[in-house]
């Protein structure tokens, strides 16, 4: 998540690094690269099609590069027989042991990276995904062997031959302490020193990239009224000055980006080349995220698309002119993830293939070219009453296991539910799933519960109790949104 907080701070940059010469031929592989716009692969989903049809669904939408978040060698396998170019990860759960043994890397090396390459094209190795993110004593360790895990992997690239494929690690913009004005950009102090000054020597000196996910979604949703939505969808005619540099924006993504090279400015490497692990914009969500809907989502993706296939690269206001490696998340809509409502709505593509609306990654047509889109009726914050209710048609075994557990925390959530009190007719899982899910999600939203319960609810404006004989006597707990 982007963490838009302003903060004041004096920080004294350190010296300058030299930057790693970009020769002609550097130059036109990161061109080529970056021109290829790129898809997130991910498969949280337990209705998602094969690798093999969703390879297939890759090249349809004209994508030129696809983002793994595993090795799968199945997938691997498959993208041999593609010009796809192919990222790679390394889960968080193997990175000490590789930071710690570089016969572990070679390891990981042999098992994932040589039986598919050069067949396959793939072009990057991503270590962990967004570890700065959690803090607890075990993730701390995984934060001290980062940088000795992406050393080890390049030392066993290295050591069999292989120079063309470059490691990296994408990280949060909650990476960032602050980050508004772009030129007030700094690293959290309990990264900087610790972990992003080792980590952005490594960058620097192999060459590689920072990768960013970067969700302007995310910053404008704080505040969607005070905060202008075009301005967010590349979309505006506004402008805004960085009252500290002069520079100009003319779209938050490049605020947000340009916060992250004044940030590694500060610690002494101006020259690290950014990369776009993960952006986009979710085409729905719950009932009170604000402007999650498919008008937005496909107005942002295409115009984003826009941006990074110029030629001549348009780079942001602090680097003109740079090319930018982009990943678009995501290519599934992908039901089993956790969380609000936008985290299973970020696809392009529909579980089934069919497009949720029309796109060409390829950057050949012009966006007034492509489909139209279904006027938003969310783009301001929703006010009323919202219940979370079961799912049409969801497994009665599971839904009792749900409520098991909404009613097993507190005594008081699912009371009136008992035999012979007002709520326990009619007597049927659904029901009594409802009823439990809405009073569990009442007692504990402001500590951060959601209405999922492992996809077996959603949420709703119209009061479940009106279907009830009851309704007088059974008052459902609810969820009032006032802004």
């Amino acid at each position: 998540m982007a963490s838009f907080a302003l903060f004041i701070f004096t920080l004294v940059a350190l010296s300058s690094s030299c930057s790693y010469a970009i020769g002609p031929q550097n130059n036109k592989t990161l061109l080529s690269l970056a021109s290829r716009i790129g898809i997130n692969y991910g498969r949280l989903g337990n209705n998602l099609p094969s690798p093999y049809q969703s390879i297939n669904l890759v090249k349809s939408i004209k994508a030129g590069h696809v983002k793994l978040y595993d090795a799968d060698q199945e997938t691997l396998m498959l993208l041999s027989q593609t010009n796809l170019y192919v990222t790679i990860m390394v889960p968080n759960n193997q990175i000490i042991s590789i930071g710690a043994d570089q016969a572990a890397a070679d390891n990981w090396v042999n098992t994932n990276v040589l039986p598919h390459y050069p067949q396959t094209r793939i072009r990057f190795v991503l270590v962990g995904n967004e570890i700065l993110s959690y803090n607890s004593d075990q993730d701390k360790q995984i934060w001290a062997n980062l940088v000795p895990a992406m050393r080890k992997i390049v030392n066993s690239l290295r050591a069999r031959g292989i120079h063309n494929i470059k490691v990296g690690t994408p990280l949060a913009m909650d990476v960032l302490r602050s980050s508004f004005p772009p030129s007030n950009g700094t690293f959290r102090e309990e990264v900087a020193a610790p972990v992003m000054l080792p980590l952005l020597k490594f960058l620097n000196g192999t060459n590689s990239f920072f990768f960013l996910d970067v969700y302007p979604y995310f910053p404008w949703s704080t505040d969607p009224v005070n905060n202008h939505l075009d301005f967010a969808l590349f979309e505006s005619n506004s402008t805004y000055t960085d009252p500290q540099t002069g520079l100009v924006y003319t779209n938050l993504l490049d605020q947000m980006l340009d916060s992250v090279i004044f940030a590694m400015t500060k610690l002494g490497y101006p020259n690290v080349r950014l990369a776009i692990s993960e952006t986009g914009w979710p085409n729905s969500g719950d009932i009170d995220e604000t402007g999650a809907n498919i008008f937005n989502a496909a107005t942002y993706n295409r115009n984003l698309i826009k941006k990074m296939t110029a030629n001549p690269p348009l780079g942001t206001p602090a680097r003109r002119g740079s090319p930018i490696p982009t990943f678009l998340f995501s290519l599934f809509n992908e039901n089993r993830k956790p969380g609000s409502g936008t985290e299973r709505h970020w696809g392009i593509l529909n579980p089934d293939g069919t497009q949720i609306y029309d796109i060409d990654l390829s950057g050949t047509r012009p966006v007034s070219s492509l489909g139209s889109l279904p006027k938003p009726n969310n783009n301001v914050p929703f006010k009323g009453n919202v219940w979370c209710v079961a799912v049409e048609g969801a497994n009665e075994t599971e839904l009792g296991q749900a409520l098991d557990f909404a009613c097993g925390r507190s005594n008081a959530t699912c009371a009136a539910l008992a035999p012979g009190r007002e709520c326990y007719a009619p007597v049927s899982v659904t029901w009594h799933a409802s009823y439990a899910f809405s009073s569990y999600w009442a007692q504990f939203r402001n500590q951060s519960s959601q209405c999922y319960f492992n996809g077996l609810a959603r949420e709703t404006t119209t009061n479940p109790g009106k279907l009830l004989l009851t309704y007088n006597s059974c008052l459902i707990r609810k969820i009032i949104i006032i802004s």
